[in-house]
């Protein structure tokens, strides 16, 4: 049996991008289709509206209505785990009760990332009082744990303090630090709380370290080869198959590499999806050229020619 599963929140989660129309709102009836596209190749959910899906880029009513509209389209709620942080308390309460109310699995919150060099008190203070202004007992929190882009940390210590605080309501971390022993550490310190990778080649040594799964960019596009990693890494008789699959997913996130991550990721998906909207971003974020596209667009046949071979 699978040792993640028992934890709270386990499986591949897929940081879903956020196709968008030519005036710059979410692209609804797009990001359906991607969602459950998403489920059919293998995630077990979808964790719309983070980093990759560009949500400091959108209004606090379009980032709503993107959930309400997926959840419309018979996508089940419990296989959403939405971001719902502000850089402020009152914005954040009112993303996070939404989502609650609209019966998600949890949320992923960032800390508040404007101010830098803040105390851990300042932090406690700011999810203390969001987890109190929601006010429900159904709140699942997942803490967002991603200074490279941050440059605001979750310290084991501040987390602790909001366990013992909120019992039952911070049941896990997305860890996008970049550094497995940050991860690891999160693993070891914490009983039933769930570890997930923010990046794609540490979901096998995650989980090993006794890790939940994982969130990352690249399962728009691999959630096939994250599924078998998944489900077999455990089983010694299925070593080699996992391996593969792992060689896979690091050859699929190096190519999403080769550029600026997030207009790459969207970049594969216009040509994944059959949909040139695909390629848009939202300031300041900027397109790949068309240059850079068909150097993609290349390399994705290849690959996938490998998957097949």
């Amino acid at each position: 049996m699978n040792p993640a599963t028992a934890l709270p929140v386990s499986g591949v989660f897929c940081a879903a991008a956020t196709p968008v129309l030519q005036d710059g709102a979410p692209d609804q009836s797009a990001f359906n289709t991607h969602a459950k596209a998403l489920i059919e190749e293998g995630c077990d959910g979808v964790a719309l509206l983070g980093t990759t899906g560009e949500a400091n880029s959108f209004s606090i009513g379009q980032r709503m209505r993107l959930l309400e509209g997926v959840i419309a389209s018979g996508l089940d709620a419990k296989r959403l785990l939405p971001g719902t942080s502000q850089t402020n308390v009152a914005d954040s309460v009112t993303l996070v009760r939404h989502a609650v109310d609209a019966g998600v699995k949890a949320c992923v919150v960032l800390p508040p990332f404007y101010y830098k060099g803040v105390s851990d008190e300042g932090l406690f203070r700011f999810y203390a009082e969001v987890i109190e202004g929601v006010g429900s007992d159904d709140l699942r929190v997942i803490l967002y744990h991603i200074p490279p882009i941050a440059q605001i940390g979750i310290s084991l210590e501040r987390t602790a303090r909001l366990r013992e605080a909120f019992p039952g309501v911070i049941v896990g971390v997305k860890d996008s630090s970049g550094k497995l022993e940050s991860m690891q550490a999160f693993a070891s310190a914490f009983e039933n709380f769930s570890v997930l990778a923010g990046a794609d080649p540490f979901m096998l040594p995650l989980l090993r370290s006794g890790g939940a799964g994982c969130i990352t960019s690249s399962s728009n596009l691999i959630g096939a080869h994250l599924r078998v990693v998944f489900d077999n890494w455990f089983d010694t008789a299925q070593a080699d198959k996992v391996e593969a699959a792992q060689a896979r997913i690091n050859a699929w996130r190096d190519l999403s590499n080769a550029y600026v991550q997030l207009p790459t990721i969207k970049a594969m998906l216009a040509r994944r999806r059959n949909h040139a909207g695909w390629t848009r971003v939202r300031p300041p974020l900027v397109e790949l050229t068309e240059a850079e596209i068909a150097t993609v667009w290349a390399q994705m046949d290849r690959l996938e020619a490998e998957d097949n071979g």
